[in-house]
């Protein structure tokens, strides 16, 4: 072991001269040097090597009675045994990450860490396909509990669908009989529209702008933020149709005409047409639904009367163009009819059975009248 220890013995004497040495005793005492570090480094490669299979060979006889131990360094994250205590919503954020709804927990005290979250998150089936939502969960659940509870999609919300051609006034109705959303809420909201992003196109006009459609209703969700929705909808179906923002108003009020008067799918276009006939040739629309809405009543209490009313500024027996506003909430297919209208030369439409709904169009008065006598036949012979 003498030798392990020689090069530091050298180092501490005092150097030989090199003065008069030869080249061969120079070259002689590099060889030895050279010899002495590689001794070196063998003997500390076999200690190490020593080392690491007296190790492996301890753990390895040892390794039953490991089992289970749990190391220093390695804590096991807090968790509570559950299943819980008292209710409690919480709101998982669009876009949430695992570790974002652990904090969401802890912060509510459904888990005791972010942590124990994580392993039973990575663990459970399905867990990534959790849903974005408000959940009502139990204090003091266990980890995998709360996963598995989430996993289940059942969110606390309220569904609210409005039907294509409902009014304002309807749309409100349909709200607060489904929603706890105060109806003086909402007709706080209606008297502010630019707080609800009304654009100034509509002239401060809601009708017409409150798209109909599905809405899921969130726990704390406020008339603003659900009649918001609303409009935005409406504004990005005329956005994606390529409608000039000079043009929305117009758009809608065609196709809440439409809306009110086409019964089919296919008759859309069509009449859609039709009124750009009439429109463009200054003939006067006489839309039965336009003047009805005027008057605050349904086409079906609309009399003779009512058309001679001028006083009735949506009366389109009496005013040429466009009624001021529109009369009801278009849905996608009216818009979509109005944006992209049929070819043809229509100019007439009416109903040939008042119950299926069943239209027909015309391009001249005698062929109008034909489809009237039709018409009138049917109501003969069904009491109408």
């Amino acid at each position: 072991m003498t030798d392990l220890f020689e090069p530091s013995t050298i180092q501490r004497q005092a150097p030989p001269t090199s003065r008069g040495r030869s080249a061969a005793g120079k070259r002689a005492a590099r060889k030895r040097k050279r010899r002495r570090q590689q001794r070196t480094a063998v003997i500390l490669v076999l200690l190490l090597g020593g080392l690491g299979i007296g190790g492996y060979l301890l753990l390895d006889r040892m390794g039953s009675s490991l089992a289970g131990f749990e190391w220093p360094w390695e804590t096991k994250a807090e968790d509570y045994p559950g299943p819980g205590v008292d209710p409690v919503q919480v709101e998982i954020p669009e876009g949430a990450t695992g570790a974002m709804m652990g904090q969401e927990l802890v912060d509510a005290g459904v888990v005791a860490s972010v942590g124990a979250f994580n392993e039973a998150f990575e663990t459970t089936p399905g867990a990534s396909g959790i849903q974005p939502g408000t959940y009502e969960l139990l204090t003091q659940m266990s980890a995998a509990g709360a996963v598995q509870q989430l996993v289940a999609n059942e969110k606390i919300e309220t569904v609210v669908t409005i039907p294509e051609g409902y009014t304002v006034t309807q749309v409100v109705d349909k709200i607060t009989s489904v929603t706890d959303i105060p109806r003086e809420d909402l007709e706080a909201a209606l008297d502010a529209p630019k707080q609800i992003g009304l654009p100034k196109q509509a002239g401060g006009l809601v009708e017409g702008w409150l798209f109909p459609k599905t809405y899921t209703v969130q726990p704390g969700d406020t008339a603003v933020d659900l009649l918001s929705t609303m409009v935005d909808q409406t504004r990005t179906e005329l956005e994606s149709l390529g409608i000039a923002k000079d043009d929305w108003q117009d758009t809608i009020i065609k196709a809440s005409l439409v809306e009110r008067e086409a019964k089919y799918a296919p008759d859309r276009p069509k009449m859609a047409r039709a009124i750009e006939n009439r429109l463009e040739i200054g003939q006067r629309l006489e839309i039965d639904a336009a003047v009805a809405y005027g008057l605050g009543i349904s086409g079906t209490e609309l009399t003779r009367d009512d058309t001679r009313d001028a006083s009735n500024p949506y009366n389109t027996y009496q005013h040429g163009g466009l009624p001021p506003g529109p009369i009801a909430n278009p849905g996608a297919a009216s818009v979509e009819a109005v944006a992209d209208p049929a070819d043809g030369d229509w100019i007439f439409w009416t109903a040939v059975n008042l119950d299926t709904g069943e239209t027909k169009f015309a391009e001249t008065w005698a062929e109008h009248e034909q489809n009237v006598s039709e018409l009138r036949a049917w109501q003969a012979a069904n009491g109408s």
